[in-house]
């Protein structure tokens, strides 16, 4: 299959479609979507949809806190009141919230007027001490202590990353070229664009980190100018296939994309050695280097394509998952993986027929010293069966009762450190402003109810805000109580003690009034026939877990204090689905590990026709994964959605040590060799190579611990301790599996 005819066929394919690429090349688009991490499939992302479309998005907002001086003081007021009248005037802002040009009704025998709640020609020590003590707007539009100022940017409803990109930068200009000494910004613009930048700096650091750990690599390996330039070449194909074919498909560059330079490059990477080595070995045979080029490739081409198969399905696995974002990059790096086999086998043979020399020196003492080692390993675990099996069993029993304390927990800006500057301004607005991260609740009438404005219906949304303000710490609360606490506040004077639910005279007298306010509110809270409605506000970014606690809490006190005939709540909003999605990690890695498993044992299955060696050869890939779990407990790591992928990933790249062992087993009983011996020849010859990928895979994967993205952090980090425990439970504990299973070979073949 591999003669020099086929090898430079393969070689002419590889080069036309470069060429292709090169001549028609995908734009490269950098997107970060946090509404890709919603799950699909849940019936709260139909339910949150249908509430968007009456009452618009919850999170197109943009906090602008401003301070650093006085802020009553009229030079202040004056320049913050020019930034809030320029922003006004950018055509992707549909309107400002602050006390800068807020306007208070005042409902009188003459009919409405409107009073500035804060005027730059009145006292403003007088208004100072008015605003802070109004519960309408003290840690609202100012916080308790009075030293910053907010202004709330309503952007465009759905705002497209470009849109939003754009209308970020002119916000900034404006905020760069006023005076204000302290400027605090937060919101869905600043995040998307933040992590873009993040993501083109942390992409072209790992694309070249990578080459040049590769480099590094290639050069102790095998210490020749061709084992460093061929293989380069070959894995700088494979990445570039990969990106080009999902960036035709359509799907850009995203936060789970950094890794995957990295990952086809170590998998390549891997492929390569075995071949590699394979070809010199031959070499020091004797063979001709068209004989070593031809026989190396074509033993070990199915052994390699089953582990680029089961890592492909590992990741592939992924697809099952509810998430688009772990859909996707599931999808692609699959693909990826097979473009990087295809571009192994396609490139590498017919670059050997060209470049690489007719003979190598001789290693003698280096492969004898390998050889000595391997024996004595095998020796050493045939000696101790009994103490490697009860370390194996002990700590994965440990290990397995850690998996039952391990916590899920994910925050809005979970791939970022907390100590990350982004997070720290998210931060600033949840200790002073009450919270950076939306909080809704889709209000509706029962069937005792004429509508959410009827006075017992409001005695329910009452209790309902006074929980919220309390259990969740929220910031000011917009619903259909504070429009008609506002309107009760009109009729009287515009008195702070007014702004309450008023009686039922009072009710009846307003709802004349209720129009002109609902047109004049900052969002939209009821809907026209005043049957359906929202509460929103925003809470501070406490993570899933505390989440969960709180909406248990809340499931509780709609049951037991809420009439439902009168009201009923139902929790919404982008935040809600965000906290889904990380509660959901347990079933969305059962489903990845679940098909896992059914692929390798198949695999197993097909190479050796027999269930219970498929099932011996899945316990060693278990193992390193109930280990991992015992690692995270004891580093506190939490769960998170993103983490999820760990798993599946970790099993189906440790899955290819195995792959590669019963390959060769395989092969060395197809010469008729005996059970034994067959595994003793695997176990010396097999081990150099699986020691050598796992040291290569181990380093790739560690240089990701070098990212500033928690995903890609520990992904490099427990990827790489369950690739050591692989190894581990493949020298150590897979032979202990095999050798009872010589009774079980012997019957099949008799």
């Amino acid at each position: 299959m591999f003669t020099k005819k086929n090898s430079f066929l393969g070689l002419a394919i590889a080069v036309l479609i470069t060429i292709l690429l090169l001549l028609f090349p995908p734009k490269i688009i950098f997107d970060y979507d946090f509404e890709s991490f919603f799950p699909q499939d849940d019936e709260e992302l139909s339910y949150y949809l249908d509430f968007r479309e009456k009452f618009g998005n919850d999170n197109d907002y943009l906090l602008i806190a401003l301070g650093g001086e006085e802020i009553f003081e009229e030079d202040f007021l004056k320049k913050a009141k020019e930034i809030n009248q320029a922003i006004q005037k950018l055509d992707l802002v549909e309107s400002t919230v602050s006390l800068l040009d807020m306007e208070e009704p005042i409902i009188g025998p003459m009919g409405v007027r409107n009073r500035a709640v804060l005027d730059l020609d009145e006292d403003l020590q007088k208004q100072k001490e008015k605003i802070l003590s109004s519960p309408q707007w003290s840690e609202n539009l100012i916080d308790l202590s009075g030293e910053y100022l907010l202004i709330i940017v309503n952007n465009k409803q759905q705002i497209s990353k470009e849109e939003g990109d754009e209308l970020y930068a002119e916000i900034a200009s404006i905020l760069e070229e006023s005076k204000i000494s302290f400027v605090r910004s937060a919101g869905k613009i600043k995040a998307q664009g933040e992590f873009v930048s993040l993501l083109q700096d942390e992409f072209a650091f790992f694309l070249s980190i990578s080459f040049l750990l590769i480099v590094v690599l290639l050069f102790i390996i095998f210490r020749t100018w061709w084992g460093v330039l061929l293989p380069l070449l070959i894995l700088a194909l494979g990445i570039i296939w990969t990106l080009a074919f999902s960036l035709f498909m359509g799907k850009p560059l995203d936060v789970m994309s950094v890794m995957q330079p990295t990952i086809l490059s170590v998998i390549g990477l891997a492929a390569l050695v075995h071949f590699f080595n394979h070809y010199l070995n031959m070499l020091r045979e004797g063979k001709s280097k068209e004989d070593a080029i031809e026989e190396s490739f074509s033993e070990l081409s199915l052994a390699v394509f089953l582990t680029a198969l089961t890592t492909s399905l590992g990741f592939m696995s992924l697809y099952l998952t509810t998430v688009p974002a772990l859909k996707l990059f599931g999808l692609y790096t699959g693909v990826g993986v097979l473009l990087m086999f295809f571009a192994v086998i396609s490139i590498a043979p017919g670059l050997l027929y060209i470049f690489a020399p007719l003979k190598v020196a001789d290693s003698g003492k280096l492969a004898q010293r390998w050889r000595v080692g391997m024996r004595s390993a095998f020796l050493w675990v045939t000696r101790n069966k009994r103490v490697i099996a009860f370390c194996f069993v002990s700590v994965s029993l440990a290990s397995g009762l850690a998996l039952s304390g391990l916590k899920v927990n994910g925050y809005i800006l979970d791939n970022l450190p907390r100590n990350h500057e982004l997070v720290q301004e998210f931060e600033f607005f949840d200790q002073n402003f009450g919270g950076s991260k939306p909080l809704e609740l889709s209000l509706n009438s029962g069937p005792d109810a004429n509508n959410l404005l009827q006075r017992e219906v409001l005695v329910e949304i009452e209790k309902l805000e006074d929980f919220v303000r309390n259990e969740f710490e929220s910031a000011i609360i917009l619903s259909p109580l504070a429009l008609i606490k506002g309107i009760n506040k009109a009729q009287n004077s515009g008195s702070e003690n007014a702004y309450r639910l008023p009686s039922q005279g009072q009710l009846q007298r307003m709802k004349d009034f209720v129009p002109k306010a609902l047109e004049n509110a900052p969002l939209k809270v009821i809907s026209d026939d005043y049957s359906e409605g929202r509460l929103s506000t925003r809470t501070a970014d406490m993570g899933s877990l505390k989440s969960h606690d709180l909406k248990v809490k809340l499931k509780d006190f709609l049951k037991d204090e809420i009439n439902s005939d009168l009201l009923k709540v139902r929790l919404t909003g982008t935040s809600n689905l965000i906290d889904i999605s990380h509660e959901s990690v347990t079933t969305q890695m059962a489903r990845g590990l679940g098909l896992a498993f059914l692929i390798v044992a198949i695999v197993a299955g097909f190479l050796f026709r027999s269930w219970r060696i498929s099932m011996v050869v899945l316990l060693p890939n278990i193992i390193p994964l109930l280990w991992m779990c015992g690692v995270i407990w004891l580093l506190g790591i939490e769960l998170k959605l993103t983490t999820a992928i760990i798993f599946t990933v970790a099993f189906g790249i440790a899955v290819d040590d195995s792959i590669h062992f019963m390959s060769k087993m395989r092969l060395e009983l197809a010469k008729g060799k005996p059970w034994l011996y067959a595994l003793k020849r695997t176990y010396l010859e097999t081990g150099k190579a699986i020691i050598l990928t796992t040291v290569i895979l181990v380093s790739g994967f560690s240089v990701l611990t070098l990212s500033q993205f928690g995903v890609t952090f520990y992904s490099g980090l427990l990827i790489s301790l369950a690739l050591v425990f692989a190894l581990l439970a493949d020298l150590l504990f897979l032979p202990l599996l095999l050798i009872p299973l010589n009774k079980v070979w012997n019957q099949k073949n008799h």
